[in-house]
């Protein structure tokens, strides 16, 4: 089993190499029989090769068993004629990764503004929507017919909305049998009608799952007051963004946030917030989102390819991380604690030797 490792910009390689760490120590407590291949983009291979991301390493990807991708500072990047193309973007296109998936749950001590009871999952459509990077074939959906006007092009199909349906409510039905879906229909009418109708077909095949709709201005009301009512939301692209920030901010933290990228034949683990450039190098950032992410991915290769004991090691890290994140000495400054980076990965790799 091969893992891409791709370490990206900013605290990308801090939170790369401390993700690797514990998958290597994984790989020889448990003999997954893993093999990882480092490979440079973003702004440091730009200067190199010319481009963010060389074909080279996308092909790499494409062959892989598994991606782990670090934080990209993909606002910095020059136009895409330029190579500034987005790592994370063109990944999610070129290897169908239609479904993000996003949990969140409280944990102890750190949950924000009484939400002591939070235990959903966002399920994002990765690759529609209003981001410009991902709507079209050629080009990207944004343009300017003059100087002073800018417009954006949202694109919904029938097929994305269906599939990634599919997925929430498979995901809930092993849950708590409840999908949420977010929609803003009362006012985007045609492309969230779409996208609401194909939700509905999937809804009649999932009867013992409990289907609910909600406004996402009111949904963005509703995680604050009461985050606990929630299973599993359902949403479009630039929603699901949105709201699985709220909800990791909610449960302490951005940086608690694990993402998983998955599609029919590719999963990618990466880090739910940015690059945080301002921090690069200084040993502070939190590592949590994508060793979260990382265990994501093993889960995924678990249920995919029926391999037990990568279940049992995602068990593990969500676990250590569980244990360790109680003690307020062993937190990093993001969450009031002393460590650092460096710090943090090795309690946690004490945490997971002692589990195992």
């Amino acid at each position: 089993m091969r893992f891409v490792v791709l370490p990206g910009d900013g605290i990308g390689p801090e939170i790369s190499a401390a993700t690797l760490e514990i998958l290597q120590l994984l790989n020889v407590k448990l003999s997954l029989g893993l093999a990882f291949d480092t490979h440079e983009i973003g702004l440091a291979c730009l200067k190199r090769e010319g481009t963010t991301f060389p074909a080279s390493v996308l092909e790499a990807c494409r062959s892989a068993d598994g991606i782990v991708l670090g934080p990209v500072s993909h606002s910095n990047y020059p136009s895409r004629s330029e190579g500034g193309i987005n790592v994370s973007g063109e990944l999610r296109i070129q290897l169908d990764l239609f479904a993000n998936i996003r949990p969140c749950r409280s944990r102890k001590g750190l949950a924000r503004w009484g939400q002591t009871s939070m235990d959903l999952v966002i399920v994002r459509e990765n690759t529609e929507g209003f981001y410009s990077d991902r709507n079209m074939f050629w080009g990207v959906g944004e343009f300017m017919p003059t100087q002073d006007v800018a417009l954006s092009i949202r694109k919904i199909t029938k097929a994305g909305s269906h599939r990634i349906a599919k997925i929430a409510f498979e995901l809930a039905r092993a849950r708590r049998k409840k999908v949420t879906a977010v929609h803003k229909a009362n006012v985007i009418r045609v492309s969230e009608g779409l996208f609401l109708n194909e939700v509905r077909n999937v809804a009649e095949q999932f009867p013992d799952v409990l289907y609910e709709e909600q406004l996402v201005d009111s949904m963005a009301a509703l995680l604050v007051r009461d985050a606990a009512r929630f299973d599993v939301i359902l949403t479009t692209n630039m929603f699901g963004d949105i709201l699985s920030d709220e909800a990791s901010e909610l449960s302490g933290s951005l940086g608690l946030g694990g993402s998983a990228n998955a599609g029919i034949s590719h999963c990618m683990a990466q880090a739910q917030h940015g690059s945080a450039p301002d921090i690069a190098g200084w040993d502070k950032a939190n590592p949590t989102s994508l060793i979260l992410s990382a265990a994501m991915l093993l889960d995924w290769l678990a249920s995919n390819r029926g391999i037990e004991t990568f279940a049992r090691a995602a068990k593990v890290v969500e676990q250590s991380l569980d244990s360790l994140l109680e003690v307020p000495e062993k937190r990093t400054a993001d969450l009031g604690g002393p460590l650092g980076t460096k710090a943090f990965t090795k309690a946690l790799c004490e945490e997971i030797s002692r589990a195992i």
